[in-house]
């Protein structure tokens, strides 16, 4: 399979070395390490993005829109087939993208201090402002509603309605702890309405691993644009705020690890801000820690909403996964909200 992906590329396997790379969540991935170059060779999982297609066109149309603007800029996009098409496509396989591997440069799975949170804020605070001035409304959506906050509370709603009812017995602590937040989705609404809130190029999937750092620990360029659309900044700082604040992930069982750190929470404030402090309006700029509150509620509610549902979205590898990953981003939710009052 691999070699023919790769002769669409005028790729000889014979002459590279291929090493899978499992710290994705989502797409198949290899290093391929050549004699002169390297490179990044992904599987797009269709079972997620359904129209890979929406996918392509968008990188190519920030890509164009970035060469001719900001050419400075490392945006780094797939290399084309030798049919000058974007991806590769395999019968009974799938569509799969050839990235250059940038030398010298690394991605982190987990924030370890300060300043790497500084620099990834930073980073896609920078990619949003050079595209400040892209027409949004041009790029497609790979994930329809992926952060509608309504949508979710009423699948949250319906999963009460229908769902495991011995789960919703077990789970009335935490429903009632949403149900008593559910002036979050209010809020979202008013945002919707808000016309000093503008839908920008966003990433919508702000994990500290979708940024490259240098050897200095400085972000190099943010990485895996398949989430990339229009939306609101709410959704790329609040899912900074959601991983970055806590040393305990969500998969944390041990709640009393959840630790939100407001110094993580300033630095993230400081690096988006350098970037984004004056593209963005007065009015948005109020909303900056309801961001955070936003999608660690949202989580909150696809966690318990998922396991009310007998996990049919997430899966579990052990029984009571989703249950116990809702918790954990209840706990995080009331730490924030906690801590509101001290951040500024």
């Amino acid at each position: 399979m691999i070699e023919k992906i790769l002769a669409e590329y005028d790729l000889n396997k014979e002459e590279l070395a291929l090493e899978s790379i499992n710290n994705g969540l989502i797409n198949q991935t290899w290093h391929i390490r050549g004699a002169d170059k390297d490179y990044i060779l992904q599987k797009i999982n269709t079972n997620i993005f359904k129209k890979p297609e929406i996918i392509a066109n968008n990188i190519r149309l920030i890509a164009d829109y970035l060469m001719q603007k900001h050419p400075e800029y490392l945006f780094v996009a797939p290399i084309k087939t030798l049919l000058n098409k974007e991806m590769a496509y395999l019968e009974n396989n799938g569509h799969f993208r050839l990235f250059p591997f940038i030398q010298n440069s690394h991605s982190i799975n987990a924030v370890q201090n300060t300043k790497q949170a500084y620099e990834a804020a930073k980073a896609f605070g920078k990619f949003t402002k050079l595209l400040a001035d892209f027409p949004a409304e041009k790029l497609g959506t790979p994930l329809p509603d992926f952060h509608n906050l309504s949508l979710r509370y009423h699948q949250f709603e319906l999963s009460l309605e229908s769902g495991n009812q011995v789960r919703i017995d077990q789970s009335t602590e935490l429903i009632s702890f949403i149900k008593s937040q559910r002036e979050l989705v209010d809020i979202y609404e008013v945002i919707l309405k808000n016309p000093a809130f503008k839908q920008r190029v966003t990433h919508h999937d702000t994990k500290i691993s979708n940024i490259l750092f240098n050897k200095e620990e400085d972000g190099l360029c943010v990485i895996d644009l398949d989430t990339v659309m229009p939306g609101y900044y709410i959704s790329d700082v609040g899912d900074m705020i959601r991983t970055y604040t806590s040393f305990a992930n969500e998969e944390e069982k041990d709640f009393s690890k959840i630790n939100l750190r407001a110094e993580y929470f300033t630095a993230i404030q400081s690096g988006y801000l350098s970037e984004m402090g004056d593209v963005l309006s007065e009015e948005e700029k109020k909303y900056f820690t309801y961001a955070g509150k936003f999608m660690i509620y949202m989580q909150a509610i696809r966690f318990l909403t998922d396991h009310i549902n007998n996990d049919i979205y997430y899966g579990a590898r052990y029984e009571n996964h989703n249950f116990v990953r809702a918790g954990n981003q209840c706990v995080l939710l009331q730490q924030l909200i906690a801590m509101e009052a001290t951040i500024f």
